[in-house]
């Protein structure tokens, strides 16, 4: 039994785990583990912005309502408020951290602001199309410099230990309330399972796209976070709200590129292959609606008539304009041999934000004592029944400030990190067949789109829970039959978190915001509360 510690464990290296891990770093040793290199994860990926109410024509009241409207009545309005009215606070900070937001070139002292889908105004600060990358860009610098901060990268974290998993190792009963102490860690460069110490841990590993067929997520979105603090004891709220982006690059055999909502904020407007416009029979706000309401209108023409894709057309953008305001998708789409200045862009829906998450309170703390979860992977109450576009990011940086805060007060007080027992491999031996796990995910991708994805139906979800049993029981031998690896560590993880979200909606007997059911079709009173889902022993 050795001791490999820290103050704080952060989980995650996106805008949250960053954020978080400058927050407390004046003050503590911080070690954060990532699945493989540090840029790859999804807030790098991000396109639109950031939320906040920066003008003075607009208001974080106004801001408050639009999130209210998106959430389909499952926002807890203290959280959103609060939210809206940090929101300029936490931007000038990221600001100040180095995050360059493009400007109006005439007047260089104004931040250029887009206007998105359920948004009344303008209100997205971006940089060009690559936000996210500007705002990691940033981060990672201020990361650099700071000598507290260690960045594992290439570990991949297996489980949390927490007091009560310890005690019950030992023959003993847990002592209450429960209490994390750190996680053990595949060290994929080593081969070796480390038991790291901690006295507070953060998990910020963002959502879980790579659950579906379809999604917009970077490869490390497996559910990672909401997993391992689900089977830690954390209770996990709204997963069956995933919210499908209704925009990304239709290429058949190729991953979905992300067509930023901001571009239907500049004008553009859906058509089918006829060039027919469609939004005006779903929603009075056509091409603005909110996400979950343009994403099922497409997901219905499709399904009527039979077309691969719809078509998202900026023609009406000059080529100078589109250049300015989206570099990267132009390119992106000038690659796949599209001209979006003269031709429709072909776009189909596909799996974009987790919703729900582990349940947190006001300081981002889970029901586990010193266990904090920030970003995609919490359920904050912020999201609701859908979440308005680009309150994602103002998400994490205002319960990473939160978490922060609340650990810094808390470490004079908290004991020193303590010995963990050493990783027991059992008898697992080298595995020999890694076609199983390959064959698994692709079931557990095509299972999730065809029965739990944009409608559903109860007896899809039924099919889904019993094949997701089976599958369950096959990987949780595997697991301790075999040696760890990545992959199977992330299938594990992945089996669980879509068993809650089949779980939940298998229990909202409703349609509403992002959970749409054709044996429930409207909305019912009756189920205006969370979901909450809990591992028993």
């Amino acid at each position: 039994m050795g001791l490999d510690a820290c103050d704080v464990l952060v989980v995650g290296s996106g805008l949250a785990g960053m954020r978080l891990a400058l927050m407390v770093a004046d003050h503590a040793t911080v070690q954060v583990v990532t699945k493989g290199p540090r840029e790859e994860n999804n807030s790098r990926y991000a396109q639109g912005g950031i939320a906040a109410a920066w003008r003075e024509n607009d208001s974080w009241q106004a801001h408050v309502d639009d999130t209210m409207i998106a959430g389909a009545g499952l926002c807890r309005r203290e959280v959103v408020e609060r939210t809206a009215r940090e929101a300029t606070d936490r931007v000038q900070e990221l600001i100040e951290l180095g995050v360059e937001f493009d400007r109006w070139k005439a007047r260089p002292e104004l931040y250029d602001l887009h206007k998105e889908g359920g948004h009344s105004a303008r209100r997205i600060l971006h940089a060009k199309d690559l936000t996210g990358a500007e705002i990691m860009r940033a981060l990672f610098a201020q990361v650099d410099a700071h000598p507290n901060i260690t960045i594992l990268e290439d570990h991949v974290v297996v489980d949390l230990v927490t007091e009560g998993w310890v005690a019950r190792q030992r023959g003993e009963l847990p002592d209450h309330p429960e209490r994390v102490l750190g996680a053990y860690v595949l060290d994929g460069r080593a081969e070796r399972v480390r038991a790291i110490s901690a006295r507070a841990v953060a998990v910020c590993t963002g959502g879980s796209g790579q659950v579906y067929l379809y999604t917009s997520n970077s490869p490390v979105a497996t559910g990672d976070g909401v997993a391992m603090c689900y089977r830690a004891g954390a209770r996990a709220a709204n997963m069956e709200f995933v919210q499908f982006h209704p925009t990304t690059l239709y290429q058949p055999g190729k991953k979905p590129f992300l067509i930023s909502e901001a571009l239907r904020g500049e004008g553009g407007r859906l058509r089918l292959s006829t060039g027919e416009l469609f939004m005006s029979r779903f929603d009075e706000r056509l091409e603005l609606a909110p996400r979950d309401i343009v994403a099922r209108a497409i997901d219905a023409e499709l399904k009527r008539t039979g077309d691969p894709c719809v078509f998202l057309d900026m023609t009406h953008m000059t080529r100078a304009q589109i250049e300015h305001h989206f570099p990267n998708i132009d390119s992106r789409c000038r690659d796949a041999g599209i001209d979006m200045a003269a031709e429709p862009i072909p776009v189909v829906p596909a799996a974009h934000y987790q919703c729900g998450g582990v349940v947190v309170d006001s300081r981002s703390e889970a029901d586990v004592q010193n266990l904090f979860v920030v970003g995609e992977a919490a359920c904050t109450g912020l999201h609701g029944a859908n979440r308005l576009a680009s309150n994602s990011l103002l998400e994490a940086i205002v319960f990473a400030k939160a978490a922060g805060d609340e650990i810094c007060r808390r470490l004079p007080d908290l004991p020193p990190a303590i010995a963990l027992p050493e990783w027991d491999p059992g008898q697992a031996v080298e595995p020999d067949e890694q076609v199983v796990i390959s064959h698994v995910w692709d079931e557990v991708r095509r299972l999730m789109w065809n029965y739990v994805g944009i409608v559903r139906t109860s007896r899809r979800l039924r099919r889904a829970r019993k094949r997701l049993d089976l599958i369950d029981d096959e990987i949780e031998a595997y697991y301790w039959d075999y040696a760890l690896t990545p992959d199977i560590i992330e299938l594990r993880n992945a089996v669980t978190v879509a068993g809650l979200v089949v779980d939940a909606a298998m229990r909202r007997k409703e349609s509403r915001g992002l959970h749409t059911t054709l044996d429930y079709p409207g909305e019912n009173p009756r189920f205006l509360r969370d979901t909450v889902l809990r591992k028993r022993w």
